[in-house]
């Protein structure tokens, strides 16, 4: 089942996460169950959302290559919230593709 990945980062800056998505991108874009990724400021600090297509998915690549990585200081807290479907559509670019 298709999940969602909520990272809430207390203190995250907007330059922490794009160092952060810069050191990871590539081994997240070509993750197993990997969807998509985006992300927002909140008031205490910074939000990641990422769609997977499974839970341990999400879990094991948040384990393995993110949090070795993460700022000092920064434990995000993660929300998993199952999906119901899922459409992506094709030829969207975003900022980031278009480089």
């Amino acid at each position: 089942m298709p999940v969602m990945l909520i990272s809430d980062e207390a203190g995250q800056t907007p330059q922490g996460c794009d160092d952060l998505l810069a050191e990871v991108g590539p081994a997240l874009a070509s993750a197993p169950g990997f969807g998509m990724h985006t992300s927002h400021p909140i008031d205490v600090g910074w939000r990641e959302a990422r769609i997977w297509t499974a839970r341990e998915d999400a879990a094991r690549f948040f384990a393995g290559p993110i949090a070795p990585c993460l700022p000092d200081g920064i434990r995000p807290k993660l929300t998993f919230t199952p999906l119901q479907d899922r459409l992506r559509a094709s030829g969207w670019r975003t900022a980031a593709t278009a480089r």
